[in-house]
This record gives C-alpha cells, sequence and structure tokens, in this order.
C-alpha cells in the first residue's frame, strides 16, 4: 500500500505471500504522487527502489538491513512518520471483511478493500 501523510491509502497492489517486498514497491512506485521524503520499511530496502525514488526528486529514508555493505543515511526521526501505515491498516481492519478474509480470490479481496478505503478515507 502506498499511503500520504495523513493516513489516506494512494495506491493498493494485492501480491501473493512468496513475493518480494521489493518487487511490488517498484510497481507501487509508479503511482507516487510529487513528494520530497519518503518513508518506507526494510523490505523496500534496495538500490533499484531508491534510485527510482531519487528519479523522482523524492529522498528515501529507508533503514539499511543489516548484510548491507555500504549503509546509506538513515534519520529514525524522521522514520517515526511512517507509522502513518500502520494506522491506516488498522483503521481498514475495522471491517471484518478485510480483517478475515472472507474472499476467496484475490480480485474480490482487493476489491473489498478499496471499497474499505473509499468509505473510511475519503466519504
Amino acid at each position: 500500500a502506498l499511503t500520504d501523510r495523513f493516513c489516506r491509502p494512494l495506491a493498493f497492489l494485492l501480491t501473493g505471500g512468496q513475493v518480494a517486498d521489493c518487487k511490488a514497491g517498484a510497481i507501487l512506485l509508479e503511482r507516487l504522487p510529487t513528494c520530497r521524503l519518503l518513508l518506507a520499511d526494510k523490505g523496500y530496502d534496495s538500490d533499484a527502489i531508491r534510485r527510482q525514488i531519487e528519479a523522482t526528486g523524492a529522498a528515501p529514508n529507508i533503514p539499511p538491513k543489516v548484510n548491507r555493505c555500504w549503509k546509506p543515511c538513515f534519520s529514525p526521526v524522521l522514520y517515526r512518520g511512517r507509522n502513518a501505515i500502520e494506522r491506516m491498516f488498522g483503521r481498514l481492519k475495522d471491517f471484518r471483511r478485510i480483517a478475515t478474509r472472507y474472499d476467496r480470490l484475490a480480485t474480490n479481496y482487493l476489491a473489498a478493500v478499496c471499497l474499505a478505503a473509499t468509505v473510511s478515507y475519503w466519504l
């Protein structure tokens, strides 16, 4: 998911459990609006993701993985704002259908997530 600083969802992408975060992140970043700073989880720490973020004119603030040889700069103070996405997911999980994933098909589940996000944030 991609959110703004006010916890409002901007884009969703549903992938399989075996897909790495950085592969899904590259697709989500194509929908990134103009911003100055992008906060992301450790799962998105790859050189390709960082280059893609910097190409849009934003600065990535992603905690480096422990196995990195070269550790890019990271600000823990700025990283505190990343809880916006956690709050967005918490609000979406107030809908029982989203929290328990009753839908068997991925398209139906993604539609339910988009509908819940529209109802809780944009209406």
